[in-house]
């Protein structure tokens, strides 16, 4: 099956919105996690995470890329500057910056998360997303691109996927850091 990769831009929203499906993705997350403090996480519900995306969307520019198979909407990866999705340079948090400076480096991007579509699963979504993304940072003039993905899980519905495997960004070049967190390498692929 063929599988193309665009920016989410506001005229997709109809599609991402129809992957998300009605709950939102991950218990209503709406891809906020990484955008909202703790304290903001606990207060909202997932009508107010997908006002935030959707603002964040029409706002621009694109904070991610929808892969798409038979012009349906079939998997999400969130890319873009690290300053743009504020918790994951939390210095508690395993994904956190070596350099501080590089939270608000605009050349410092950040894959923070990923979203495919259940049937879609095991079929390489994500490698072709995260090849998209590469090729998406590169064009926007980003010179890093880290991720903070998961060594291991038990399937592909695991929901620690949603920061992607470690295997995938291995394969599409990226090193290992360091590790904070057991299973969760900072990795990083020089552009």
């Amino acid at each position: 099956m063929s599988t193309t990769i665009a920016p989410l831009t506001p005229d997709r929203w109809v599609d991402f919105e129809d992957l998300f499906g009605r709950q939102g993705a991950c218990y209503g997350c709406w891809c906020t996690h990484f955008r909202l403090a703790p304290a903001e996480r606990r207060a909202s519900d997932k009508e107010r995470n997908k006002d935030h995306i959707k603002a964040r969307i029409e706002a621009g520019p694109p904070p991610g890329l929808l892969a798409f198979e038979d012009g349906k909407a079939v998997g999400w990866m969130q890319v873009g500057p690290r300053a743009d999705v504020p918790e994951w340079n939390n210095q508690g948090r395993g994904s956190a910056p070596v350099d501080p400076a590089d939270a608000g480096d605009p050349k410092v991007w950040a894959v923070s998360c990923f979203f495919i579509r259940v049937k879609a699963r095991g079929r390489g979504v994500s490698h072709r997303l995260l090849e998209g993304g590469i090729a998406f940072a590169r064009e926007n003039g980003a010179r890093l691109l880290e991720a903070c993905p998961i060594d291991l899980s038990r399937d592909s519905r695991s929901i620690g996927l949603f920061v992607g495997s470690s295997r995938v960004f291995e394969k599409a070049g990226f090193e290992r850091l360091l590790e904070r967190k057991p299973g969760r390498p900072l990795m990083r692929l020089v552009l």
